[in-house]
């Protein structure tokens, strides 16, 4: 009965986000919702179980146009001044995004410092606040870059000058904020432990709305961006298997993106995620969808601390004419230091 109302729950919510948004494209995404959680919301650093996390990410977006958007990023975040003999804790982390695009590799560099403050408010839920504050460098290599007023009649003349108001290098200071919850329950056995949990997260990005200063007296201001996320894991008990029910939605101005769909998990060596005296290994299979743009099949492995992701784009939408349904790949490799100190995580602070 209590697993009943808990996928409710989720049908609830997923409706009523399916039926109160309109949903448009967004350039730059990742499809491993699971491996990015400080780009979803500053609240998520050192929220998780463990000590010490890091994460890296690779996406390369419709690969069959040689490359048009390659995303790169790295996290790492862990809590500080955990103790059993207070509810609450800090959390620190570090982000760096790199986004290349285009025949004049225009890239935008960023990196922001995350802090935040997490706190234990009942037997099975935890709330935390979180702030990010950093830098933004955008720059390109513009002279690969050929214009209409460069045409002769019957191609381009790199001869010709273009008078073209040259683009220029600039950074910004970006600033974000989140807040987060998460259920988190535990069935502990002798040979393994099974969870039942769940997060709802919120992120705002680009709050100061940084001027994009291309042009010289450019006064174009980068949106806020809005972030909302469920993320869970239910291990089915008695069983090997588990699931992992994913919804992100993102918006940007007018521009909104919709990410659902879930992994199962088979645990192929089962461990104590509570004790840590036993290390679990598992393959997962997952199938996502964003909404009209891509249909994203998933394989991930969870080998003791390590895990590696391995997704890929085919797209759906008005764009597959060009891209032949290929969209591209995108790989990550997070460590997790669960064995190693998870049950002095879960004793301090669970």
């Amino acid at each position: 009965m209590n697993n009943m109302k808990k996928v409710n729950c989720f049908s609830i919510f997923l409706g009523f986000v399916l039926l109160s948004i309109n949903i448009k494209a967004q350039d730059v995404h990742f499809s491993q919702a699971y491996e990015t959680p400080l780009y979803l919301s500053p609240a998520n650093t050192g929220f998780f179980n463990g000590y010490f996390r890091a994460i890296i990410n690779y996406r390369n977006q419709w690969a069959s146009m040689n490359k048009a958007f390659v995303t790169q990023g790295i996290s790492l975040d862990g809590g500080l001044f955990k103790s059993k003999k207070r509810p609450a804790f800090m959390g620190m982390g570090l982000t760096i995004f790199n986004d290349q695009a285009g025949v004049a590799k225009i890239r935008k560099t960023t990196a922001l410092l995350n802090l935040s403050g997490l706190v234990k408010i009942g037997k099975f839920h935890a709330l935390s606040v979180g702030l990010a504050g950093g830098t933004a460098a955008s720059n390109g290599n513009y002279s690969n870059l050929t214009y209409e007023s460069q045409f002769n009649g019957n191609t381009i003349d790199n001869n010709f000058v273009s008078s073209e108001t040259p683009y220029r290098q600039f950074t910004t200071v970006d600033v974000a904020t989140g807040v987060a919850y998460e259920f988190n329950k535990f069935k502990r056995d002798q040979d393994h432990d099974d969870v039942t949990s769940f997060k709802l997260a919120f992120g705002a990005f680009h709050l100061n709305k940084p001027v994009q200063e291309f042009g010289a007296g450019s006064s174009y201001r980068l949106p806020i961006r809005l972030a909302y996320s469920f993320t869970s894991l239910f291990d089915i008990e008695d069983t090997k298997f588990s699931i992992t029910p994913t919804l992100i939605f993102q918006t940007q101005a007018k521009a909104q993106e919709l990410l659902i769909g879930s992994y199962v998990k088979y645990r192929m060596s089962t461990g104590t995620k509570v004790t840590g005296q036993k290390t679990q290994n598992a393959i997962g299979f997952g199938m996502f969808y964003r909404r009209k743009d891509a249909l994203i099949p998933k394989l991930i492995f969870d080998i003791g601390d390590f895990s590696l992701g391995m997704s890929y784009d085919f797209n759906v939408s008005g764009y597959r004419t060009s891209s032949r349904g290929f969209g591209g790949p995108e790989i990550s490799i997070r460590y997790n230091n669960l064995a190693s100190s998870l049950f002095e995580s879960r004793k301090e602070f669970r």
